[in-house]
């Protein structure tokens, strides 16, 4: 997953881009600001900003951010500062009396906010991973500010009119590829946030989004209270059968005889594929399962909410509803067309998770209920491939297998990824200088920040600290931060992780070469970009190499004896590779499913639902989705769609798949995975373009055609393998 804030005002104030997973970037106020004369007075003071490191020159290794200067008390006056120089580089532009050019509108706009940018890009990711009672508060009053001054921008006529003047003469500028873009896409931006309606329906727009962006701010928070919050307790050591030694040494409550469990999925996972105490795992399932679903944190009230003014907001502009907007610029374009694909591959999901109940209740002689399948599952894995996951866990130590995705990386991208000295924002942080192999050339600072804390959010991201840009002949390298929630080892202990979280390792680290490998000047496009359909690519795409017997030489060796991760641990790994694909497949699609209906309710659809589980219920009974397996995500804490950019999107992960599956199938059927050729394309049209061009085309430019189903198919044991893969 990946949470960007990119470019100055242009990017900052219209692109629609949740802030390092921040609420939806929209109108905070209830009367939406119509140009820059009817904003709110904002006042900060020298004395104020005296001291305050955002307004200072950053001298630190590779620009990094002074972490350990920086107080709470610094963000509230660095941003009213950042907010007010932004107003006057906005007023700039408008009252020049020069006519709109290229230059003096479009890259005006493109240069402008880069003071408030520099300080919400460390806000956004401080309050990801290290937050507290004082920044959670902050966030509520800093979000809104900044929604207002998006409205103010989007809906001032005479700087949309600047905008239309340059985008109307475009073909007689003369403009390189790049500056095309920038154009084009910064217009397309106006026109899509409203900029052309009429001031009246700005203004109900501008109503509607101050409620979303109050709305996403509490849903996160009541998530992350309500997660916190949830703790398994056991005080019974009778009861930890099954459990792994390293597991239980990370739940033990320091001086006391009792272990804790949380919902993290890390943790929940691993507890519920080994407990073999059935209500214990009852009980943990639950917890997961109706977190943030009632009392003090329920976000259900939240989830209808907003999907009723998103769907009324899309009215406004025109759509049928909120997936219509969202889906007209994504490589799916309509939602009709992102179910059907669903479709295609829930229907050999649903067989195959069948045949696995089978399996399972044949083993426990009983009727198998949610909270068994990840227990079951394993020990048919171990009945049908001799096969049990702990024992990869020596052969993947956390550092080793952080020098795998670096060494592939290296081969595929010719870089070099070397660990340096720089000062972060928390002591577990690990940063590498990354360059070009042959020129020498720094490519950007990549700052990996891997364990879980009660202080970060869940799941695992890749973001930005700074964007990459090359204007006016000022190269600037970005800082790239890739987060997971690993459990943290016992103390003097190695990391040991499961294939699962070194392919989310991988994962997350393609994201970030997503972000470090640009070559485009202009921030808005610049990295990582275009809807999740299409940046899961680069993330996804490197997962290939994680279990290449060529690869796995490279790093997998036990921890303690140097020892390669045996051949036959190996063919049981890849046989086994498509188990459980049934369930998989069909908890991710099931949560999309929930994502679309959600987001493909006109108005009135909207208006009538008063529940968000039988509302899900309803969704989930349309596909014959069975009982026994628990969507991924549930409303109340499907934070991708109601807290962060994925709202109408989480399917992109398994529609990226169509493209990671047939992008690797390059390599597979060149017979060499680091086939210097099919890696250069990769590089120049995937990992280096950003949004240069149109998703489609990029990826045509990289395969030489469109993508085809069958190999993700294939990937997931749906279909025959290919030749190449026999």
């Amino acid at each position: 997953m990946t949470d960007a804030l990119k470019g100055g005002a242009a990017a900052l104030v219209l692109a629609a881009t949740a802030a390092c997973g921040a609420p939806e970037t929209t109108t905070p106020e209830a009367e939406a600001a119509s140009s820059q004369s009817e904003l709110p007075e904002i006042t900060v003071t020298d004395a104020e900003l005296e001291g305050n490191p955002f307004r200072a020159e950053w001298t630190g290794a590779y620009g990094a951010p002074p972490f350990a200067q920086i107080t709470d008390a610094h963000y509230m006056p660095a941003v009213k500062k950042g907010i007010l120089e932004m107003r006057a580089e906005i007023d700039a532009i408008v009252n020049t009396e020069e006519e709109p050019t290229f230059e003096n509108t479009i890259l005006a706009l493109e240069k402008s906010g880069k003071a408030l940018e520099r300080v919400m890009l460390v806000f956004g990711n401080i309050t990801n991973t290290d937050t507290n009672d004082a920044l959670t508060a902050l966030e509520g009053e800093i979000y809104p500010m900044l929604t207002r001054e998006q409205d103010a921008v989007t809906f001032n006529p005479e700087l949309f009119a600047r905008v239309q003047a340059v985008y109307d003469q475009r073909d007689r500028l003369g403009l390189d590829e790049q500056e095309a873009r920038l154009l084009e896409l910064t217009h397309r931006n106006f026109v899509r946030a409203g900029a052309s309606l009429a001031p009246e329906v700005q203004a109900e727009i501008g109503q509607l989004n101050a409620e979303i962006s109050a709305l996403t701010t509490t849903y996160g928070q009541n998530l992350l209270n309500a997660t916190n919050a949830f703790k398994l307790e056991i005080t019974d050591p009778a009861r930890l059968g099954g459990l792994s030694d390293d597991f239980k040494n990370a739940i033990k409550v320091d001086g006391e005889d009792k272990w804790v469990v949380g919902i993290s999925r890390s943790f929940f996972e691993g507890f519920m594929a080994s407990a073999e105490d059935r209500e214990l795992r009852s009980q943990l399932f639950d917890g997961y399962r109706t977190v943030a679903s009632s009392g003090e944190f329920d976000n259900g009230p939240l989830a209808i909410k907003l999907a009723q003014l998103r769907a009324k907001r899309a009215e406004l502009m025109g759509y049928p509803s909120h997936a219509h907007y969202v889906l007209e610029e994504r490589m799916a374009h309509t939602p009709d067309a992102a179910l059907e694909f669903l479709g295609k591959v829930l229907e050999p999901g649903l067989a195959r998770a069948a045949e696995e109940e089978a399996d399972m209740e044949t083993i426990a002689g009983h009727e198998i209920l949610g909270h068994d399948w990840w227990f079951y599952s394993e020990k048919v894995r171990a009945e049908k491939y001799a096969f049990d996951e702990n024992q990869l866990r020596p052969y993947f130590e956390l550092g080793a297998s952080t020098d795998g995705a670096f060494e592939v990386a290296s081969r595929l991208f010719n870089i070099t990824l070397e660990e340096v000295p720089v000062e972060a924002w928390n002591p577990a942080v690990k940063s590498y200088d990354v360059k070009d192999s042959e020129s020498g050339e720094h490519l950007g600072l990549l700052m990996i920040d891997n364990f879980a804390r009660d202080t970060k959010r869940g799941g695992a991201w890749m973001s930005t600290y700074r964007s990459s840009s090359d204007m006016d002949g000022n190269t600037i390298r970005p800082i790239i931060t890739n987060n997971m929630n690993l459990v943290p080892p016992a103390a003097g202990q190695p990391a040991l992780l499961s294939p699962t979280e070194v392919e989310t390792l991988f994962h997350e680290f393609g994201h970030g070469l997503h972000g470090l490998l640009t070559q485009i000047r202009y921030p808005s496009f610049s990295g990582v970009y275009g809807g999740p359909d299409y940046v899961e690519l680069p993330s996804q795409i490197m997962e290939h190499w994680v279990t290449e017997p060529q690869v796995l030489a490279m790093y997998a060796r036990h921890h303690e004896t140097g020892e390669i991760i045996p051949q036959e641990l190996v063919d049981k790994m890849n046989k086994a590779s498509t188990f459980n694909q049934g369930f998989k497949t069909t908890e991710y699609i099931a949560a999309s499913l929930i994502d679309l209906h959600w987001h493909m309710l006109s108005s009135e659809e909207a208006a009538e639902i008063t529940d968000a589980r039988e509302f899900e219920k309803s969704v989930l009974a349309q596909y014959n989705i069975p009982e026994i397996i628990e969507p991924r995500y549930r409303s109340t804490y499907f934070s991708h769609i109601f807290a962060g950019g994925y709202a109408a999107g989480y399917y992109s992960y398994l529609w990226a798949e169509i493209l990671d599956a047939d992008g690797f199938d390059a390599f597979k059927q060149s017979g060499d995975i680091f086939n210097p050729e099919v890696a250069a394309k990769l590089k120049q049209w995937v990992f280096e373009s950003g949004g240069l061009r149109e998703t489609d085309e990029l990826y045509r430019n990289f395969r030489g055609s469109d993508p085809g189903i069958e190999p993700l198919l294939r990937n997931r044991g749906f279909a025959e393998p290919s030749p190449a893969e026999g």
